[in-house]
């Protein structure tokens, strides 16, 4: 058992440690400032602090949950390590709710590790770790109610000129506009770019914005005015300009979409997952509508081959089958829906995941590239949130059931699918093309 101890020193976002270590405390402070504006040098700054102070017990929290954020079977084994090597020492009420955010997010999922951070946040609300934590763990774990719930309850316990008040507002902002709440999401988004004009996940929000409401051109513009702030984020400067691939795709400017995969949405063979799905999901959606890419599909089923049996997280999973799918290589893609098939029986988040929607949507999927077959699509859509990722996103697995449905012949899928979706988003060159 671990009692609670004294606030010894204050970061400088006013997280509560057991340390007074000046470099330790300020090193922290660049660590929450960079995991908020999605910095390379977020988890530099862990590192420093733990080199500082090598049992800071918040360091070693927040660099678990940035592991676990990765979503990958490796990162995820590091994360455990962490906990494990976790002192048995005295710890703050922040120390301590955070150090208990990695255990649950280890044991259950990230769903129960936000649960636990808005806990602490009703007693905290001015934590600005704690609110960027809880948005990326919803964010992954599939809740955007909970994610606007939080940030709506911590925001009035902000004020201007407070130190990461933008970044709480760009977390508002986005919450926002995943609710539907798009005219609000858009105020609160470009006024917190105005404070932090380094927030990438602000000026995402109104990105999200500009495509949901079916502005392609104005979210073009918005974009590329705001290079300057992301310029230096970390790899989620490649999932800004997959945006801006999605915004040239409505405009139908294939030659633009592939030129912009090229030099900015894939230039690397990055195995990270967001880079991964950035890269699927531009490719299918071009696939979706004709378009030749070439061998772009080759490198990318590599990836998806080795890790084939990963369910960590069932969204990444479902993108490597489509990786798969795209090459042909039915056998892989039959591992990875039995893979998702296996996940389904366990008892963590991610398993009920898989239960309610990943091994469905996967053998929907898989039968249609094997033989065209078509199973029952009745309650997929409804489901789709839980995957996590956005509205955006997800309406990759939307085109593609209301394709499978259109070619059919279920009209019934089909009404419900495109009614789903223009509740969301407005009209765009795909439900023109299904519509004629």
């Amino acid at each position: 058992m671990t009692s609670v101890a004294a606030c010894v020193g204050v970061d400088p976002f006013g997280m509560c440690h057991g340390t007074a270590n000046p470099a330790a405390l300020t090193a922290f402070g660049a660590a929450t400032e960079g995991l908020a504006a999605y910095r390379t040098d977020a988890m530099p700054a862990v590192e420093r602090a733990l080199a500082a102070e090598p049992r800071m017990l918040a360091a070693l929290a927040l660099k678990g949950l940035m592991l676990l954020l990765a979503c990958r079977t490796e990162p995820l084994a590091a994360a455990r390590a962490v906990w494990q090597a976790l002192p048995n020492a005295t710890r703050t009420d922040d120390e301590a709710a955070l150090c208990a955010a990695l255990g649950a997010a280890l044991a259950r999922g990230p769903l129960a590790a936000a649960t636990v951070l808005e806990a602490h946040l009703a007693r905290r609300p001015d934590l600005l770790l704690f609110v960027k934590l809880s948005t990326m763990l919803r964010f992954v774990g599939g809740d955007a109610r909970g994610m606007w719930a939080t940030t709506a309850q911590v925001l009035p316990a902000w004020a201007e000129g407070q130190p990461g008040y933008g970044y709480v507002l760009g977390c508002h902002a986005f919450a926002l506009e995943e609710a539907g709440e798009y005219a609000a999401a858009e105020r609160f988004g470009r006024r917190a770019v105005e404070i932090a004009p380094h927030d990438a996940w602000a000026i995402h929000a109104v990105a999200h914005v500009h495509e949901m409401t079916h502005r392609p051109a104005d979210g073009e513009a918005w974009i590329e005015a705001q290079r300057p702030g992301w310029k230096g984020c970390n790899s989620f400067t490649y999932h800004l300009s997959w945006h801006l691939g999605l915004f040239h795709l409505d405009q139908g400017r294939y030659g633009r979409v592939l030129d912009l995969y090229d030099r900015e949405i894939r230039p690397d063979r990055s195995e990270e997952y967001r880079d991964f799905t950035n890269a699927v999901a531009t490719l299918w959606r071009l696939r979706q509508h004709g378009v030749d890419v070439g061998g772009r599909w080759q490198e990318l089923a590599e990836i998806a081959r080795r890790r084939r049996e990963e369910t960590v997280l069932v969204f990444a999973a479902l993108h490597r089958l489509l990786a798969l799918i795209a090459v042909g290589d039915l056998a892989a893609s039959r591992d990875v829906a039995a893979a998702l098939a296996a996940a389904a029986k366990g008892d963590d988040e991610q398993a009920l995941v898989a239960a309610r929607v990943g091994a469905g949507l996967a053998d929907a999927l898989l039968a249609a590239a094997e033989k065209g077959a078509m199973v029952p699509l009745a309650g997929l859509s409804e489901q789709l949130h839980l995957l996590g990722g956005s509205h955006a996103q997800r309406d990759l697995f939307v085109r593609s059931l209301a394709l499978m449905a259109e070619r059919h012949g279920d009209r019934a899928a089909l009404a419900g699918l495109l009614a789903a979706r223009r509740r969301l988003k407005r009209d765009d060159r795909f439900l023109d093309l299904l519509a004629a």
